[in-house]
């Protein structure tokens, strides 16, 4: 939260309430929620704050370098706080999400070919798959 407070007076952003737990709310879970669920977790502290507020801020979380998204643009774009190194596990039936850590994922060599793209400035890798709980399901 220092960190999330530092950057924002940096940047001359004001540091509100819905802001705090908008960022919090990303912050503390693992499940690189949508920002539709934010919204709901965040209403039950906060009755007054309004989707477009949880969307204008993670999207203002995003410029300043304090969140990532990732999913496709055919999917809902989810939030991660966790800015390390890291890679992703998703479920394709259920949307489960969850971070994991590879240092052979991390020491892959990228093809020469991406340059013609343009600057690759990071990878990371998506494993999709059925997690736990569906795969269950799938056996029942």
């Amino acid at each position: 939260m220092r960190h999330f407070e530092t950057v924002c007076r940096e940047e001359g952003i004001k540091v509100t309430q819905q802001r705090i737990e908008i960022f919090r709310e990303v912050a503390q879970t693992e499940e690189h929620p949508e920002a539709d669920k934010i919204y709901h977790r965040v209403r039950d502290r906060l009755p007054t704050v309004s989707l477009d507020t949880v969307y204008r801020t993670l999207w203002l979380l995003n410029d300043l370098g304090l969140v990532a998204t990732l999913g496709s643009s055919r999917e809902p774009t989810r939030f991660d706080a966790n800015l390390e190194r890291h890679h992703h596990f998703v479920c394709r039936q259920c949307g489960f999400t969850r971070d994991f850590v590879s240092n052979d994922l991390d020491s892959l060599v990228l093809p020469e070919s991406l340059c013609s793209f343009g600057n690759v400035e990071q990878a990371q890798v998506q494993v999709r798959g059925l997690c736990r709980d569906c795969l269950e399901k799938e056996r029942t």
